[in-house]
């Protein structure tokens, strides 16, 4: 929970990617606080949310770089109900420090529209973390032609971690019984959806989770021998290439990997399987929330 060393380590490892090149730098959720509720002091934490995201449109334009700052967790009083209430929140920062859309976790917490965000990049959709579980949201981003889709996470792998969030009930990142089939499961979940997503949407996928601190390999005490329980695997899924991302695809370790995405990949992917072309059909024969976009859309012609 030391948001300030924290930041510090996000800020290094945002200036090494700008160094390099990068266009883009993605965190992963809850990277400045964790998921704590119950620890002391979280919820001042928490209100420290604007001051933090100034410090990442500082970063952006200092950088000349665009920025994803995971997600933010805010701290908000609902002058309804007199309650304090938690939102988890991504923010897409451009290259000059300006905000140009975010995005409020809607699985597990709310159900408003997935809309894009039109960035130096293209058009882009965000989505945190369980939102990987539901293709819908995928289509209906592509249906309003992101190219791209970004997902901060916060994911384990080996142990059951139960996440209680705003008192809408708990996830648990796998179920004993999934446990005992294969320790491995989550792993495997996020591997093959974030591969599959890709290829049924021909899109993009930017996946940054959480990893656990670098372990010493030289180290035999019973706690360096213990798996890591954070899942990591922070990638970058196409079309036929399927996961980039070197240092980090197949590790729970924190790093980070510079990843160059060549567009044309999606444009080949789209002329080959025509998912957008088909969705964007008359004929198309899936119901979804998104239809409703041909309807506006004609609206607009007229």
């Amino acid at each position: 929970m030391n948001i300030e060393s924290n930041f510090a380590k996000a800020a290094e490892f945002i200036e090494t990617a700008a160094s390099k090149g990068a266009q883009l730098a993605v965190l992963p959720e809850y990277h400045l606080t964790s998921w704590l509720p119950e620890e002391p002091g979280f919820f001042d934490l928490c209100s420290q949310w604007e001051k933090y995201l100034a410090k990442y449109q500082a970063l952006a334009k200092a950088y000349h770089i665009c920025i994803v700052p995971g997600t933010i967790l805010e701290r908000h009083q609902e002058a309804e109900r007199e309650e304090e209430k938690l939102v988890n929140v991504a923010y897409f920062i451009d290259n000059n420090g300006d905000i140009l859309g975010r995005y409020q976790k809607k699985n597990l917490c709310t159900h408003d529209p997935h809309d894009i965000i039109q960035t130096p990049l293209g058009p882009v959709g965000l989505l945190i973390c369980w939102d990987l579980a539901f293709p819908e949201a995928f289509r209906e981003l592509i249906a309003r032609g992101a190219k791209i889709v970004i997902i901060p996470t916060f994911s384990f792998c080996y142990t059951q971690i139960i996440e209680p969030f705003m008192g809408l009930g708990t996830l648990t990142d796998c179920s004993p019984y999934g446990l005992a089939q294969n320790p491995r499961s989550e792993a495997l979940f996020l591997e093959s959806t974030l591969t599959s997503r890709a290829w049924e949407n021909t899109c993009a996928i930017v996946f940054a989770n959480a990893g656990g601190p670098v372990r010493d390999s030289r180290s035999s005490s019973t706690t360096a021998a213990k798996p890591n329980p954070y899942a990591g695997l922070s990638r970058v899924t196409v079309p036929f290439l399927g996961a980039l991302g070197c240092e980090t695809k197949d590790s729970g370790e924190e790093g980070m990997s510079i990843v160059d995405l060549d567009m044309q990949i999606l444009d080949e992917a789209e002329k080959l399987y025509k998912v957008r072309e088909d969705i964007a059909s008359e004929g198309w024969h899936y119901i979804y929330r998104h239809n409703a976009l041909k309807g506006d859309r004609e609206k607009e012609k007229l």
